[in-house]
């Protein structure tokens, strides 16, 4: 997030300061849940980015924030059909890209 400019940053914030319960049951188009093995990866549509998070003892970790144009680029290099979270969480391509730039986990 950080190497965003300022000013998007802002944007980004601006809308995922809105999570909220009742946000969430009013827009689950905006949200989707990729998983594996006992991971939980969230997917967050946010202007025109998508925010990939987990959720840890701490709040929430943002691994990715990617423009909607780098994520129909990384399906059509991986063969991906659009909007298969399923598909997407099957993907190890996908979790090296996420875990690339993660901090370490604890053991």
């Amino acid at each position: 997030m950080s190497a965003l400019p300022k000013m998007l940053q802002l944007e980004i914030l601006n809308e995922f300061e809105a999570f909220s319960p009742e946000y969430v049951v009013q827009h689950p188009e905006k949200f989707g849940i990729i998983q594996q093995d006992n991971r939980t990866l969230y997917r967050f549509r946010a202007t025109d980015y998508r925010i990939y998070f987990e959720k840890n003892a701490d709040g929430l970790l943002i691994h990715r924030v990617l423009n909607k144009n780098t994520i129909k680029d990384f399906f059509y290099r991986s063969q991906i059909p659009l909007s298969e979270d399923e598909e997407l969480q099957k993907n190890p391509n996908f979790w090296a890209m996420i875990d690339s730039s993660s901090p370490p986990k604890d053991k």
